[in-house]
């Protein structure tokens, strides 16, 4: 276990024992500024030595992992973050809440566009971009606040979507020019091609002319609109199908996930912008070396062999990080179709959602509270605690204030 320090202007120095730590704070030569991870900073002056010290950090569009070592192979901190993939589905949900609420409560007025400035902004993202590029600015910044990190290592990858669908392009680059929709006018035109303008379920025998495209996983169900999803019905089955008097034994496709893909190019590009010092380094070479140096694939470890660059490291931690990005506040006042149910957003007996809290002797997060006095408690990975009696706010103890990421420790074994 280590113990990060700041000196007297709140630059960070090089970390040191728990022991050493004990007798600056019992001496007073040094006060606590955070708990997690447990940092103290000096009162007086020091000689500021440092080594130097490498972050790696492992992106992604899920998962972040981040970690320092110093030349001796040390790792000094290790941490892995969970951003945010909800920002989309609640932009429409509100969306959705906010013209339901016009329609009610408002007089018609013309629709407004491109009179905004973020509709004419160059270089804007979306939200959910914005969210996630932020999360590994965030972290960057949270590790330079507590460690003198004189390199950055960056694991990022580009993706070709295009590959991803049809990885025959890979073999034959001409492909590229000449997708699975070549020489058709759309998904529709290859499907009804490719059925031989026959009806999947009768076989013609309805005798009826016109032809309809079908999703085999509805849409609503997150059914996708490529063509192993899409099978050419007749009218008269594709009702009976809907009125459910037909069933197809035929397997649907989901929607695929190369949002994260493309997304992963953005933040890669957004990254090596902002960090033009900041070194490279790919998916293949993280795994070739993590095999070699026999660690597990966590995304703390794939941090840890980043800032390696694949050479033996020791574990000077026992504990790494686990951090969740949660929203900075509670922006949904009512609920209910006609918003007729007020949420209290304010604290509740001293107490907020996400609140970190001790309970019974062990740590948790406030899931949900009732103007009553009682909570609904959750770890780290938003798992609801199965307490009875439900427990109270008056023998809870509030250990840190809700932040815009949640943090809890992981005891980990040294490799």
């Amino acid at each position: 276990m280590l113990v990060y320090i700041l000196n007297k202007q709140g630059k960070p120095l090089m970390p040191c024992t728990p022991q050493k730590a004990r007798i600056l704070l019992k001496k007073g030569k040094a006060k606590v500024v955070k708990t997690l991870p447990f940092t103290i900073k000096l009162i007086h002056g020091s000689s500021g030595y440092k080594q130097p010290l490498t972050l790696g950090v492992d992106t992604g569009s899920r998962m972040v992992g981040s970690a320092v070592i110093n030349s001796s192979g040390d790792v000094l901190y290790a941490s892995e973050i969970e951003i945010r993939n909800d920002i989309a589905k609640k932009m429409t949900s509100r969306s959705k809440s906010r013209r339901n609420r016009r329609n009610r409560k408002t007089r018609y007025r013309k629709p407004r566009w491109l009179n905004r400035a973020n509709s004419i902004k160059k270089g804007r993202f979306s939200p959910t971009m914005n969210s996630k590029i932020n999360s590994h600015l965030k972290e960057i910044k949270f590790v330079n606040s507590i460690l003198p990190i004189t390199e950055m290592i960056l694991e990022t990858g580009t993706f070709d979507p295009h590959a991803l669908k049809n990885p025959e392009v890979l073999k034959n680059k001409r492909l590229y020019q000449k997708g699975i929709n070549y020489r058709f006018a759309n998904t529709k035109a290859y499907v009804l091609n490719r059925d031989k303008y026959i009806c999947y379920n009768c076989k013609g025998k309805s005798k009826d002319k016109k032809l309809e495209v079908h999703h085999i996983i509805f849409r609503k169900n997150g059914g996708s609109d490529e063509q192993d999803n899409l099978i050419t019905l007749c009218k008269v089955c594709h009702d009976e199908l809907h009125k459910g008097n037909v069933a197809l034994k035929k397997k649907g496709k989901c929607k695929g996930q190369l949002k994260h893909a493309t997304q992963m190019n953005s933040i890669r590009m957004q990254l090596l912008k902002l960090f033009p010092n900041a070194k490279e380094t790919f998916g293949f070479i993280t795994k070739e070396h993590r095999q070699s140096m026999s660690l597990p694939k966590e995304h703390y470890t794939d941090a840890v062999v980043i800032a390696s660059q694949g050479h033996d490291v020791n574990f000077k931690i026992q504990s790494i990080l686990l951090k969740k990005c949660v929203s900075d506040g509670d922006y949904q006042q009512t609920k209910g179709v006609r918003s007729e149910q007020r949420i209290p957003t304010e604290k509740i007996q001293g107490f907020r959602k996400f609140d970190k809290v001790e309970y019974l002797g062990r740590k948790y997060f406030i899931k949900g509270r009732m103007s009553t006095g009682y909570a609904i408690l959750m770890d780290i990975k938003g798992i609801k605690a199965t307490l009875k009696p439900i427990p109270k706010f008056n023998i809870m103890k509030r250990v840190n204030a809700r932040k815009s990421w949640i943090i809890h420790q992981k005891t980990i074994v040294n490799f």
